[in-house]
């Protein structure tokens, strides 16, 4: 079985978690590691066994001892640095979101396409099979006429926030804030499902560093409405639901499906009536929730093919063009804007 030799460029705690799911595939060789100090670098490669350490993107990526590149650095930098590997013909998986905004994303797409190399966005959630389970069984609800996601959780980046230190999560420069960083999980899905809407109409909280808190999208496709919810100043239990004219499927937590369900149509229940429990319709994970994102990159090399069918170039540039809009109407605006 022929290894895949990875670099990845960030030593956060989203790389270790990664790194734990990628272990769980025999092909994934964990090769170099990117960092501008020798000393991060050195002791992140002990902490996970990486022979090679670089300090200049440029070399690691020129090197002759990796094939891809996992971009786990600000989101500021996920073009650049995804060009520069393509262009020295390094496969790419990046994180999400995969670019500032959607015309960095068409950039990268031309590159894989120019080069013949694979691109990736390393959206988990929907390429688990649970969320797979929820497609799957899309039919079954007849003509779909509501997609509802939310996904908010309270920050501790925002408590330093209101302390008077701005983190890297609140930091327009990096391209950060709450629809980067977690609204991509209740829209990327949407995307993947039912591709793009017709209207596009946000409302949101911007915060004084010019990031935003948190917002609400309501979305009109033909034949259905979409609403998402997303923040980084405040908890939300809500499941996500699609609604349609003969049934619904519930998945518990959009960024993650654990549990996913289909109800057919009922009569509506009066007084104290319980609502049946559903039909089961997901699987019980076998492996680390980062494991599949990285069995499909790998799948996706072996194959000679530069992207996936799930987590497509267009659905990227998509989910990125539906953002730059919500930004647009919310006023939040990033330096990458601009070139």
């Amino acid at each position: 079985m022929k290894q895949v030799r990875f670099g990845v460029v960030g030593t956060n705690f989203i790389t270790d978690w990664v790194i734990a799911g990628a272990k769980e595939d025999e092909r994934f060789c964990l090769a170099a590691v990117y960092s501008r100090t020798r000393e991060r670098g050195e002791e992140f490669a002990a902490k996970h066994n990486i022979p090679y350490v670089f300090t200049s993107l440029e070399e690691m990526v020129a090197s002759d001892k990796v094939d891809a590149i996992y971009i786990a650095s600000p989101n500021a930098l996920h073009a650049s640095q995804s060009i520069l590997s393509m262009q020295h013909g390094k496969h790419v998986l990046c994180e999400k979101p995969m670019a500032s905004n959607a015309r960095e994303a068409r950039l990268m797409v031309e590159t894989a396409r120019r080069e013949g190399v694979t691109l990736m966005e390393a959206m988990k959630s929907t390429l688990s099979p649970n969320f797979l389970a929820a497609k799957e069984n899309l039919k079954r609800i007849g003509t779909p006429r509501r997609y509802f996601a939310s996904f908010c959780q309270y920050s501790s980046r925002y408590d330093k926030f209101k302390e008077g230190i701005v983190l890297n999560a609140f930091r327009p420069e990096l391209s950060n804030g709450a629809l980067m960083d977690i609204g991509v999980y209740t829209l990327y899905p949407l995307v993947v499902l039912f591709g793009a809407p017709k209207t596009i109409n946000a409302h949101g909280i911007v915060l004084e560093s010019g990031a935003d808190g948190q917002g609400a999208v309501n979305m009109q496709y033909e034949g259905m409405n979409a609403t998402i919810l997303y923040s980084k100043i405040a908890n939300s239990l809500l499941p996500a639901e699609i609604e349609g004219e003969d049934g619904n499927i519930i998945i518990d937590r959009i960024q993650t499906p654990v549990d996913v369900r289909f109800y057919p149509r009922q009569a509506p229940a009066s007084g104290h009536e319980r609502r049946a429990e559903g039909e089961s319709i997901g699987y019980k994970e076998n492996h680390n929730e980062y494991y599949y994102e990285v069995k499909e990159f790998i799948d996706l090399i072996e194959s000679g093919r530069i992207e996936s069918e799930i987590n497509s170039h267009q659905a990227s540039i998509t989910t990125l063009e539906i953002m730059d809009e919500v930004r647009r109407q919310l006023g939040v605006h990033y330096p990458a804007d601009d070139e």
